[in-house]
């Protein structure tokens, strides 16, 4: 089989290309890809060549870990039936060409036990369901043996910012206050309130969260805590973080590394969606086709009011 794939060739080049697909065994299912989703922090990183070194890093590779399609072929200890909907957090499906993270593709052949079923009614806006995941395993905490502190600031009001916030919202916890330095993104909330960092006064924070991705923000960060406040890191970040030691210490500060989210994580962001709990509407702000690759990720990357480009895979199966 053959697959339509985005290629990062090498920082700044990408190409849309024809490329086979590894024959799948008896775990795997077959893919038709309807829509995929343009991350702005990592899938950036692996554009601009920023992204740290690690395991399996390289170039060509086909990016992309947000994409949903219906099962046209089934192993038969995959677990999954022919013409079910899907979540895909990407594949490793292309021979020599990495998938890094592999999901921006026509058709993908994955292992079964790596997709999710999800409700057709979510329609494109499935592809928030990794963002919201991310947002769910940064403020649950897997992993931590002490009682979570819910953010009461959050800094960012992108995508990611805001799923947390309405995710804190809908769990119940006081409304948190986000930070936005971009105007134009100050629009949008739903039950919190959104503020410039210059207009806001208070030096008691609990818990801070930052999705960011700046990484020279600890010390401002850090200047907001109440004694021993927690930052936690949910965004993604290219270069070393560093802070000034005295004023963490005086407050007793914690600073946590949100890791990567889990499959548990998005079981729940999932239902929570599916039962109407977490929205997921006016986060899409951007569509087009793959055939236009090229600008949709410089749009993706460079565009302010780009919250979410997604691709619709759909003519190209």
């Amino acid at each position: 089989m053959n697959t339509m794939a985005i290629v990062l060739e090498r920082p700044e080049h990408i190409a849309f290309s024809r490329l086979a697909l590894d024959a799948p065994t008896d775990d795997d299912v077959v893919v038709d890809i309807e829509f995929s989703g343009i991350s702005t922090g990592t899938e950036k990183l692996l554009f601009t060549g920023r992204m740290p070194s690690f395991p399996g890093m390289g170039y060509p590779l086909v990016p992309g870990y947000e994409s949903v399609g219906q099962v046209v072929s089934a192993g038969p200890k995959s677990g999954h039936t022919v013409g079910e909907h899907v979540f895909v957090p990407g594949a490793r499906c292309f021979g020599e060409v990495r998938g890094l993270f592999g999901g921006a593709a026509s058709k993908l052949v994955v292992a079964g036990s790596r997709v999710v079923p999800i409700s057709n009614e979510l329609g494109d806006r499935a592809v928030l369901l990794a963002l919201a995941a991310t947002a769910y395993h940064a403020v649950s905490g897997a992993g931590k043996r002490q009682p979570i502190v819910a953010p009461d600031l959050i800094v960012g009001h992108g995508v990611l910012g805001r799923l947390l916030a309405r995710m804190t919202v809908v769990a119940g916890f006081a409304p948190p206050t986000v930070w936005e330095t971009n105007r134009g993104r100050t629009a949008g909330a739903q039950g919190y309130e959104v503020l410039h960092p210059d207009e806001d006064e208070r030096r008691n924070y609990h818990a801070i969260y930052d999705v960011s991705g700046d990484s020279a923000i600890l010390d401002k960060l850090i200047a907001r805590l109440a004694p021993g406040g927690e930052i936690v890191l949910a965004g993604f970040y290219s270069d070393p973080l560093h802070f000034n030691f005295a004023p963490a210490f005086m407050r007793e500060a914690t600073v946590r590394a949100a890791a990567e989210w889990q499959r548990p994580d998005l079981l729940a962001v999932k239902e929570l969606a599916e039962t109407g709990q977490l929205s997921l509407d006016d986060l899409i702000t951007h569509r087009d086709e793959p055939i236009h690759a090229d600008s949709a990720y410089r749009t993706a990357f460079g565009d302010s009011a780009c919250l979410k480009m997604i691709l619709d895979w759909r003519a190209c199966a």
